[in-house]
């Protein structure tokens, strides 16, 4: 065999990169190949943020490749026939693909390796590329997956990890493939202005710098709104621009309970990607549907259009929206309680949410936004599905000085300390000095319509 194609997709890196690693052995000369896909497009996740993060993934790895003798090939169309098109172009034997979970990722898959075989060509898909532990290596018995998180982790903890691969010394690709133009960033129309730089360069620098800086404290802080010491590392896992495998094992070598605990936030994804690889429905339906009558009409629709905008009166879920409109991105604590508050208390169908999410999140993955939003909404695997969060002692308790509020709801600057999530409380005109809306409802009311309308009893 002379030539193969690496058809790259949510895995835009060089370290630890499986399916490269297996081409390079068996092949002369490798295609790196990238497909803009119209059906992405129309399936509604080609969002500006993505787009913009997308391109920067796609530059560094073209430099990546570069920096090795070789380079990235980008068409755009189908990916099938693109890759199809290539393969017959170059004389391809192989083409190499990390495995996915959802249900297009999959269909695709099916159709690539017949229209292969129909060539004389074979598809390799190699599991364990975005994954720590690919869906369907962790079982319980009688079931395909496991529908609660805690005996996953516990079985997901002790499976053995392969090492995570060197980048390849060098990368021949062959002359004749055309690619495509990447338009940069700067060509992307509506990306938020906070929405970080993409790349497996600045995911490694930001990996290895996080670890240093705050790895021994996020077991204590990973909640800390204000202070923020989460990695930041989502987009770059969703991207693959950083390898998961790779990042549990950094951690596990530097060892503590804060690396244990960022170690376990990772195993959430890979149970997500289970629970959806097993019920790739999940991605649109209920996983436990609660008979919900969600709110509708509007009404509803002028509560969601306040919600989006982050303006619902309460301060810590407003500027967690406000958070997202400028950043692409929200602190995970801030995703729970704009979550629980759009489906518990304004009790409003966790799809509006999750559909906005995408809109807006650069990490904006299907199977860890679809389910937790689910999760949150209680029709996924939450084991409690009628809890909820309220946002005011949310917001005391890991906002307390309201440093957080205060840096997105700036029109609240003039509140000090803790009375920043209750401005109502103020009166007459020092309560008129501040512009910024009631709440949307009292909090006693929206609990007592979600029970209502779930029928928890």
């Amino acid at each position: 065999m002379t030539v193969a194609v690496v058809l790259y997709t949510s895995d835009l890196r060089v370290h630890d990169h499986p399916p490269m690693r297996a081409a390079l052995e068996g092949a002369r000369e490798v295609v790196p190949l990238f497909v803009r896909d119209p059906a992405v497009d129309r399936a509604g996740f080609a969002a500006p943020n993505r787009l913009a993060f997308l391109a920067d993934c796609l530059a560094d790895l073209d430099r990546e490749l570069g920096e090795r003798g070789g380079r990235l090939v980008v068409r755009d169309g189908d990916t099938v026939a693109e890759v199809r098109a290539l393969v017959r172009q170059t004389e391809a034997d192989e083409v190499h693909l990390s495995a996915g979970v959802t249900a297009f990722a999959r269909a695709r898959e099916e159709l690539l390796r017949k229209v292969l075989e129909e060539d004389g060509r074979r598809l390799y898909v190699h599991d364990g590329v975005v994954d720590v532990v690919p869906p369907g290596d962790v079982t319980p018995q009688g079931s395909d997956h496991f529908a609660v998180f805690t005996p996953y982790y516990r079985r997901w903890a002790d499976e053995p990890l392969r090492t995570p691969l060197a980048p390849p010394r060098a990368v021949p690709v062959p002359t004749g493939p055309r690619s495509e133009r990447v338009p940069p960033r700067s060509a992307i129309a509506d990306v938020s202005p906070g929405l970080a730089a993409g790349g497996e360069s600045e995911g490694r620098k930001r990996l290895g710098s996080w670890l240093a800086a705050h790895g021994d404290e996020y077991e204590q802080r990973h909640d800390d709104l204000a202070g923020d010491v989460t990695s930041r590392l989502s987009p770059y896992l969703h991207f693959g621009a950083v390898s998961a495998l790779e990042a549990v094992q950094r951690a596990r070598k530097r060892g503590g309970a804060g690396a244990e605990a960022f170690v376990r936030q990772l195993c959430w994804r890979d149970f997500h990607r289970q629970v959806l690889a097993a019920r790739p429905g999940a991605a649109a339906a209920d996983y436990r549907p609660r008979h919900d009558r969600w709110r509708r009409g509007a009404e509803a629709e002028a509560d969601l259009a306040a919600w989006r905008e982050g303006r619902t009166g309460y301060p810590v879920v407003d500027a967690a929206m406000r958070q997202l409109a400028h950043e692409g991105w929200m602190h995970n604590r801030g995703r729970l309680l704009a979550a629980s508050f759009l489906t518990k208390t304004l009790y409003i169908d966790w799809r509006e949410g999750a559909r906005h999410f995408l809109d807006l999140l650069v990490d904006g993955d299907v199977a860890n936004n679809q389910l937790n939003w689910q999760w949150v909404a209680g029709t996924g695997t939450d084991s409690r599905p009628n809890r909820v969060l309220n946002p005011v002692l949310q917001g005391k308790r890991y906002d307390p000085d309201g440093a957080y509020v205060r840096r997105w709801v700036p029109e609240l600057a003039g509140l000090d300390g803790a009375a920043v999530h209750e401005p109502w409380r103020l009166t007459g005109l020092d309560r008129a000095a501040y512009d910024y809306p009631e709440p949307l409802i009292e909090l006693s009311e929206g609990l007592a319509r979600f029970r209502q309308g779930r029928d928890t009893a």
